[in-house]
């Protein structure tokens, strides 16, 4: 992984590439290398979908190593939904595969000239890209049919449905699984428009004839990685909870602490929870011959996704997430699992954020344009979507755009980014990473719920202000470190609980490239990320008037607690004085 791929789609005879040594990007992987190239290479004040934006995707530093939960992917690019930086992270086989070709990133630039699709073909022998306008408005499920069909099923395929040709500001990019399926997506921030907006339909990964990626010193690599393994599966959630529920284990767990933000985020419990609980999710999957405990890319020994069937055992989905549940569930008013499984199914087909799109839904309902609880008008505008009709492409703009176009003066999103599945009066860590993660509205960017919530890596009272600004920073860091190892982000419940399996995953890093790296030097690589983004940030335009969230958090009582955000705003400002 030693290599930078460069494709310029904006050729005057057509796209090029290019490969390159890594140069000023030596030893950075994933989030660290998707940031850093988009902050030296892009102007900030470039427009996301014009040719000077770029398209990253990078495996992490320990992608397609035999090492545990290694396979997350991250996709960077300016974000034509924020108009800031993103790094948006997905797992499936396309990280683990890319790495073993030796690519340490793909960098798309440019713009092709003519409203033509192309595909991408990377394996052993090099690069061939083709135009093939026969892929145009195909979902992902059926262009990745066509997929197996021309280059077999050893394959692994990056991608966008519909939302990203339309390049509407919600769309993903779809990263396909074990099982060759388009369920794993880069979800947040619009990645998939800037797909769309480079000519780039699919990029088809064929690592046939590559092999495992070899550490320096591979007993001690081996070591360290079965103690690694260990303390994910002593740790009560990664080693119990998420492997049997899911992260929708989390439905029962936020609604019982009044922080599960329903019908539009106007009160933290939701009276069908029990419905669409991970528990029910489980028992349904396995009663109807599906699976309610998988992983979603080689290497996973947490194993928190499973597979969706209907009543007659039929494939509809992934194992819906906590955060799509909530989103097409008690955000909409919606109790029904079959409904929040078909909603998925749509969003993963068509290319689209479920959160982005479950806001979106929320906002049109409390606009008037269906009843809360509706499931079949949520289908039915949903659909729209996919079709591109004037209303559809309002909807794929995101929940900022459909707001803003029915009038709603409590819109929930920070940056332009819809706020996902946690309410900030209720969680109040939470509301400091939504206001002030570079990436808009993020829940991953500094999981507080884990300290919040779920008292891991110690406790702090969710109601109050209190430890919250100190609490978010650290997650923060932390989250950025692993987001450029390309690990799963759900080591952190481990890792934060258990000093040796933080050590353990030094142990491989310095045992596969040979180092030295302490504790503080990991941390200090998720400071840098984050400095570095946020300056980049800053070159675009931000200011400390967007590290805050919307007045409603303020003002509005949030029942059962009857709180509201209590972080001041000076507070606010202190998250980057590292």
């Amino acid at each position: 992984m030693d290599r930078i791929l460069r494709i310029n789609m904006g050729g005057d005879k057509g796209p090029t590439y290019k490969t390159e040594p890594l140069g000023d990007y030596a030893g950075l992987g994933g989030r660290a290398l998707t940031s850093a190239i988009i902050s030296k290479e892009v102007p900030p004040l470039c427009h996301p979908l014009g040719e000077d934006n770029r398209l990253v995707f990078a495996p992490g530093m320990l992608s397609g190593t035999s090492a545990a939960m290694s396979g997350r992917l991250s996709v960077g690019c300016k974000s034509p939904l924020t108009g800031g930086i993103k790094e948006s992270n997905a797992g499936g086989q396309a990280a683990q595969v890319l790495a073993r070709l030796g690519y340490a990133a793909i960098v798309l630039e440019g713009k092709a000239k003519a409203d033509t699709l192309y595909g991408v073909v990377i394996n052993k022998e090099g690069v061939v890209m083709a135009p093939d306008d026969s892929l145009k408005m195909l979902g992902n499920y059926a262009l990745v049919d066509k997929l197996r069909d021309a280059y077999g099923d050893k394959i692994a395929c990056i991608s966008i449905g519909q939302a990203g040709e339309m390049k509407l500001s919600a769309a993903s990019v779809a990263i396909t699984d074990m099982e060759l399926r388009p369920t794993r997506h880069a979800g947040r921030g619009g990645v998939g428009a800037v797909m769309g907006a480079k000519g780039v339909k699919a990029i088809v990964l064929d690592d046939t004839g590559t092999g495992v990626r070899r550490p320096m010193h591979p007993e001690r690599f081996k070591a360290a990685n079965k103690a690694f393994v260990k303390g994910l599966r002593e740790h009560p959630v990664t080693g119990q909870g998420l492997p049997a529920y899911g992260t929708n284990v989390l439905t029962k767990v936020i609604n019982d602490a009044g922080g599960y933000p329903a019908y539009n985020f106007t009160r933290g419990r939701f009276e069908g929870s029990s419905r669409l609980s991970g528990e029910n999710q489980a028992e349904l999957e396995t009663g109807r011959g599906g699976n309610a405990t998988q992983g979603c890319h080689r290497g996973c020994v947490i194993r928190c996704s499973g597979t969706y069937v209907d009543r007659d055992g039929n494939y509809i989905t992934k194992q819906p997430e906590y955060e799509t549940v909530w989103a097409h569930g008690g955000n909409c008013g919606i109790d029904d699992l079959d409904a929040v499984a078909r909603l998925d199914r749509m969003d993963d087909d068509f290319g689209l954020d479920t959160i982005e799109m479950g806001v979106a839904i929320g906002l049109a309902m409390e606009a008037g344009l269906a009843e809360f609880g509706d499931a079949q008008a949520a289908v039915d505008l949903l659909g729209e979507v996919g079709r591109g009709t004037p209303l559809g492409r309002v909807l794929g703009s995101g929940a900022a755009v459909t707001g803003k176009v029915f009038g709603i003066d409590r819109i929930p999103v920070v940056k332009n980014q819809a706020i996902p599945a946690y309410d900030p009066r209720a969680v109040q860590g939470m509301g400091v990473t939504y206001a002030t993660s570079t990436m808009g509205a993020d829940h991953t960017a500094g999981y507080a719920v884990a300290t919040n919530i779920l008292n891991v890596g110690g406790a702090v009272d969710p109601l109050k202000p209190d430890g919250q600004v100190a609490l978010s920073r650290d997650l923060q860091v932390a989250t950025a470190a692993i987001d450029a190892t390309g690990m799963c982000l759900f080591i952190a419940f481990a890792i934060l609980d258990q000093e040796a399996t933080f050590q353990a995953l030094i142990d491989m890093i310095n045992a596969f490239y040979g180092l030295g790296l302490t504790a503080e030097d990991v941390t200090e690589l998720g400071r840098q990320v984050l400095r570095r983004e946020r300056e980049f940030n800053q070159r675009a335009g931000f200011t400390q008037t967007d590290d805050r969230l919307p007045e409603f958090f303020r003002k509005a009582p949030f029942p059962p607690h009857n709180g509201t955000f209590g972080v001041s705003d000076e507070a606010l400002d202190q998250v980057y004085n590292f």
